[in-house]
């Protein structure tokens, strides 16, 4: 095992490593998360929200190791019997959990989330790269000596490439794939520790659940459709289920959908595609190099949180820099609710009509909180009894059943013309009352 290090963390108290995590943690390319923030430019609204990718990483691999043991020792039998696993197996997939997910976010672009929509398109499928598989490449292309040559790597043999495949999700990775939902699932580790540990730093209650309640709920049991094993949540954690599902709903709703905290995603966006087009990375577009080579990777990783805000300061960005060193922002001068009728969606375009050549964009707010069908979180009912029974969180929880998708329209103008721009909004919203 070697030395135990301990890193005191905000949220869970101190998260423990070992020789072998805290060389993957000093390498380049982990460090680079200290220079990504979590959530972009949220600290222009709420300014505690200062925290890094980094830390994040190293929570997400302490709740996912809490799960992964707690799953392993509630259910040890039927690992064992029904899954075929033992024990040197299992230690070998907790070790492959714990550097997934701690590598899971080194592939996230400056600002985080806001420059997800700047990455090259896959010339395959035609859609365009994620972060998971920008970090996948920074883990094949670059971590290899790092997580293959360490001594602590003697008795599991685990490869760069097995990392970046479980993390895309591949099917290579065999049994171990059971794992996958502690990283990337709708009760993952993922989301269990960024809504904790963004409520904490942006000073508001909406991301407060029971994580400790939701960890001893965790269970595995058998799919019956296609006999395959799945990760879920056993009778008596549905309303901790519930709690994290309406946490994040509300995290969304107040903070990420904030209307001033997506005008800086907008101006953030448009400052990095105005510094990518003068760049000589890709010739002129306004896109990162796409995660094939590790040239590519290399380059990509150059981009982050510091570059863009020196470039910005130097004046590089254009007027949408200009406009957030100054902090006179777009503002937003028009709404829909946030689950619009189509008469909401009508006026919503009458009223950017009638604003003509004063809109500076209008941003579109949609997010669904939780995935139905083949995603719906299983559910084991007479969990450990002979006639234990997996169905799904939607069938038993009225609060998910009633889960609607927010798709809200907002309409943005330049500061200097928010005063003109309302009234011309106040004058429609009088006609339209007129009219009923």
């Amino acid at each position: 095992m070697g030395k135990i290090f301990e890193i005191r963390d905000p949220i869970h108290g101190f998260v423990t490593l070992n020789e072998w995590e805290r060389d993957i943690i000093n390498h380049p390319v982990f460090q680079r998360l200290r220079r990504i923030r979590q959530l972009g430019l949220t600290d222009m609204v709420y300014p505690g929200s200062m925290h890094t990718r980094f830390e994040h990483s190293l929570g997400v691999m302490q709740v996912a190791t809490r799960m992964f043991n707690h799953i392993k020792e509630r259910r040890s039998d039927f690992l064992k019997s029904e899954l075929h696993f033992n024990d040197d197996g299992l230690r070998r997939d907790k070790v492959l959990v714990r550097l997934s997910c701690l590598l899971h976010d080194v592939g996230h672009a400056p600002f985080s989330h806001a420059a997800e929509g700047l990455m090259d398109k896959d010339q395959l499928s035609g859609k365009s790269y994620k972060h998971e598989q920008y970090s996948a490449a920074a883990v094949d292309f670059l971590m290899q000596d790092v997580i293959e040559n360490h001594p602590l790597n003697q008795n599991y043999h685990i490869k760069a490439k097995e990392i970046a495949d479980f993390l895309n999700g591949d099917s290579s990775v065999g049994r171990s794939l059971l794992w996958r939902d502690l990283v990337s699932g709708q009760l993952d580790a993922d989301r269990a520790d960024y809504l904790l540990r963004d409520s904490h730093h942006i000073g508001v209650a909406y991301g407060y659940y029971d994580l400790n309640r939701l960890i001893a709920t965790l269970t595995v049991a058998i799919e019956p459709d296609n006999d395959s094993p799945v990760i879920a949540v056993e009778e008596g954690g549905e309303h901790a289920a519930e709690a994290l599902i309406i946490a994040r709903y509300m995290m969304f709703t107040q903070v990420y959908f904030q209307h001033t905290r997506r005008a800086y995603d907008y101006h953030s966006i448009e400052s990095i595609k105005a510094l990518l087009a003068k760049s000589k990375v890709q010739a002129g577009k306004e896109v990162f190099p796409a995660p094939t080579s590790k040239e590519n990777v290399e380059e990509y990783l150059k981009w982050d949180d510091w570059k863009v805000l020196g470039l910005i300061s130097a004046g590089e960005a254009g007027k949408n820099g200009k406009i957030m060193m100054e902090r006179k922002h777009h503002r937003a001068v028009f709404e829909t609710p946030e689950t619009p009728r189509a008469e909401d969606q009508e006026f919503a375009k009458e009223i950017q009509d009638a604003l003509g050549s004063k809109v500076a964009f209008v941003d579109f707010a949609s997010g669904s909180w939780y995935k139905f069908e083949a995603a719906d979180v299983p559910f084991l009912l007479q969990p450990g009894h002979t006639d234990e029974q997996l169905t799904t969180l939607s069938t038993i929880s009225s609060v998910v059943k009633g889960l609607t998708t927010v798709n809200r329209t907002r309409i943005y103008v330049p500061m200097g013309k928010k005063d003109e721009a309302r009234e011309t909004v106040a004058k429609k919203r009088k006609e339209r009352e007129e009219k009923r």
